[in-house]
């Protein structure tokens, strides 16, 4: 049977950190599963996630941060240039879309990398091999996120929210909501929540 996985994040949020950890299990149980990475761009400059809310992921998931990340929680946050990666990523590179996602999690939640310009990227761009177009880091939405923005709008009118991080799996015949909050403490669950769905 043929599925999709849609996972709406955004690569600054905390929460979209711990729901990463469902979407590497259902991966890596059905690696046929096309997994579509669709960052909503949510964090551009303005505000953060703060403290308080890394405090509760904590308590009711199994991600840790680090010191330097908590030592600015409470700075304004901005996904600009990673919503512009992750949406190249996507459009040339989707096999590895999800290491880099996480690569950039961790980048930014353990080693407290703000992700705010070109540089902030170069040991990622290094270690995945990568060769983004300089748009990737001019500052505002290029015109891949933008699209991809479009994409993510249309889907949360089709599901009746706008909250995220959202997990959507799409089979031949039916679209199911995947309740992340029930598995960000024991991750490998959500792969029998996706088998119950399948059958």
């Amino acid at each position: 049977m043929s599925a999709q996985l849609y996972f709406v994040y955004d690569s600054h949020c905390p929460w979209s950190y711990a729901s990463t950890s469902l979407v590497n299990a259902i991966a890596k149980a059905y690696p046929e599963f096309t997994i579509n990475l669709w960052h909503c761009g949510h964090y551009d400059g303005t505000d953060s996630a703060g403290l308080q809310q890394a405090e509760a992921v904590v308590d009711q998931s199994t991600v840790k941060f680090g010191k330097a990340y908590i030592s600015q929680a409470n700075k304004p946050q901005d996904a600009t240039l990673s919503a512009n990666l992750m949406a190249w990523m996507m459009s040339k590179q989707p096999a590895n879309a999800l290491a880099v996602l996480n690569a950039l999690q961790h980048a930014h939640f353990i080693e407290g990398n703000p992700l705010r310009d070109q540089q902030d990227f170069a040991a990622i761009i290094e270690q995945f091999k990568l060769s983004p177009p300089t748009k990737v880091f001019k500052g505002s939405i290029s015109k891949d996120a933008d699209h991809v923005l479009s994409e993510v709008a249309e889907l949360q009118e089709h599901i009746g929210t706008t909250a995220f991080p959202a997990l959507l799996l799409l089979t031949e015949d039916k679209a199911v909501l995947l309740n992340h909050s029930l598995y960000l403490e024991k991750p490998a669950a959500i792969v029998e929540a996706v088998q119950l769905e399948l059958n």
